[in-house]
């Protein structure tokens, strides 16, 4: 199925803004300069336009927060209606298609109080997919998804929840908890990465703590961008200019590193 919020991002934004903000919603890297992807590449930040579940994972959380004076039943129900009906707009790609079922799966692990069965539906939706399409397992993308969402969950199991105090120690709590989870999804996708490109990335650590923390800004911008632009392509502009902001950022400092002397190198 067409992707029908592509066309609207790509008029309302420039490259690589476009394709970079395609990617980061929707998993899609089609129309992605050649320059700019080597970039993502030698940063070791590939694994960012490949959709694991981070998305759906808004999705969810926002829509939660929203209806949760509904209660956590009407909730959940609500949310995982809602992630059907986004799979359904933006066309039931692999990468979305996984990371759909894996959020609706999650939200139940959360509403019976299982928080140990996230491994579980990560497993349960990339079974169901290569089930349908075995083909799937020689996917770049399917690949990269599957492997950072698992490094992300297995970062996640014994999560040490931060007590109040002093802004300086949130900081710090903050900055451990990123490196935390950007090295998980770094050792898990490493392989991934060896093996296709045959490039090692010695800064990737450092673009990712730089990077990681602009995703979501872009993301939520990024869907209020596509969704308003939808109905009506004017009213999209706004929420595009803001993004390009967030989007530049990522764009440039991603270009800057990539650059840097050592930073990545090739082997065979």
């Amino acid at each position: 199925m067409h992707n029908p919020f592509i066309p609207v991002i790509n008029s309302l934004l420039p490259e690589p803004h476009a394709s970079l903000l395609a990617g980061i919603l929707f998993g899609v890297r089609a129309d992605m300069p050649q320059s700019f992807f080597q970039a993502l590449v030698d940063t070791g930040t590939l694994h960012i336009i490949a959709l694991s579940g981070m998305n759906i994972s808004i999705l969810v959380n926002l829509t939660a927060k929203i209806t949760l004076f509904l209660g956590r039943k009407a909730s959940s129900i609500l949310t995982i209606c809602l992630i059907v009906i986004f799979v359904w707009f933006v066309g039931a790609s692999p990468s979305i298609v996984r990371a759909a079922i894996m959020g609706s799966l999650s939200l139940l692990a959360l509403y019976f109080g299982r928080w140990n069965w996230g491994v579980l539906s990560l497993f349960l939706a990339s079974g169901i997919m290569l089930l349908i399409d075995f083909s799937l397992i020689k996917n770049l993308s399917f690949q990269l998804s599957f492997f950072a969402t698992l490094g992300l969950i297995l970062a996640n199991r014994k999560v040490q929840r931060q007590q109040k105090s002093g802004p300086l120690q949130q900081f710090i709590f903050f900055i451990k908890e990123n490196l935390r989870y950007t090295f998980s999804a770094q050792l898990f996708t490493l392989p991934i990465i060896l093996f296709n490109f045959h490039r090692l990335s010695i800064i990737s650590p450092l673009a990712n703590l730089a990077l990681e923390w602009v995703i979501q800004p872009i993301m939520i911008l990024g869907f209020i961008t596509a969704i308003m632009g939808f109905f009506w392509l004017p009213l999209g502009i706004v929420p595009a200019w803001i993004s390009w902001v967030p989007l530049t950022y990522f764009i440039t400092l991603t270009d800057v590193l990539a650059k840097v002397p050592l930073a990545s190198f090739n082997f065979y």
